[in-house]
């Protein structure tokens, strides 16, 4: 009983940092469910399941505080599942270990270009313009899925990553769009896991305590990411991009757990010190626009 109401607070936790920039619940989840014994293939399916009804109420709470693109939902959300379908019956056998440090090198290149796209705006408001085409949306689904179902957690690094560091849809939007569209990836995943490994299988119980915290923690994260400045939200999801798979790359190079633990530490430190900064410059920002905004009228 204990180990499920820990389960229930790590489901709230995750779903916390998700909901509010994009990623995380499922590499949380999983890495917790993997360390205790359970297979990855079974905390994969876990994750999944549990996500079906997180993804839901995230979904609705964003959809209603207005942080959802609905174009770029309609074109990634099919694609998604169909690539987590896919990975969860056909390619849940392979080894994803080969592949996890290059895709984390190139996650954490577009990490750091997002981090810095949000910093040099100095004290201008970050513009967001033009459309995401299909032929960069529905490919990106697929990538996305596909990698969801095998590692257990993807959907969020790979499609908040790249949505971000297109520079065409406001943090947001990406976030709230990416956690909507994610309730039909979790079908698809569940249905392949279903398919892959039997009902048996399946640890149902851990499913459903990381189902209700996720569902508790869902419309609070959706409230902050509607309040968050465009500005931060980047800084702050760009920084979570880089220190995931900077983790990732490090333990794939043989460094040893202390050496992870301290650059890890070391890069928190960076990371609070560049949001810190964000919030500084938005600041900034809203007082040069208060300003001329005051200019304005008196110059009529």
């Amino acid at each position: 009983m204990r180990s499920l109401i820990v389960l229930g607070l790590v489901g709230l936790a995750a779903q916390l940092v998700d909901g509010s920039l994009g990623m995380a619940y499922g590499v949380t989840s999983s890495t917790l469910l993997i360390a205790t014994g359970i297979a990855p293939a079974a905390a994969s399916a876990a994750v999944h399941f549990s996500e079906i009804g997180t993804t839901l109420v995230s979904g609705i709470s964003h959809h209603k505080l207005g942080n959802v693109d609905w174009r770029t939902v309609s074109i990634i959300a099919v694609p998604g599942g169909i690539g987590a379908f896919a990975g969860a019956t056909f390619l849940s056998s392979l080894d994803g270990d080969t592949a996890k440090p290059w895709v984390a090198a190139l996650l954490l290149s577009l990490g750091v270009y997002v981090i810095y796209r949000f910093l040099v705006l100095g004290g201008r408001r970050p513009q967001f313009k033009g459309k995401l085409s299909a032929g960069f949306l529905a490919p990106l689904g697929v990538v996305a899925g596909l990698m969801d179902a095998i590692g257990g957690g993807g959907w969020g690094p790979v499609g908040t990553t790249s949505l971000l560091s297109s520079g065409r849809l406001e943090p947001r939007k990406v976030v709230g769009s990416i956690d909507t569209s994610e309730f039909v990836v979790a079908i698809g995943g569940s249905l392949g896991f279903l398919l892959a490994l039997g009902s048996q299988d399946i640890p149902w119980s851990m499913a459903v305590a990381l189902l209700v915290g996720g569902v508790i923690a869902a419309p609070l994260a959706a409230w902050l990411v509607r309040h968050l400045a465009a500005r931060v939200l980047g800084v702050a999801a760009g920084g979570l991009i880089v220190l995931t798979n900077l983790k990732t790359i490090l333990e794939a190079l043989g460094a040893t757990g202390t050496t992870v633990a301290i650059a890890a530490a070391t890069l928190f430190v960076v990371w609070v010190a560049l949001v810190t900064w964000a919030v500084q410059q938005e600041r900034l920002a809203r007082r040069l626009a208060a300003e001329h905004a005051e200019v304005e009228p008196a110059l009529v």
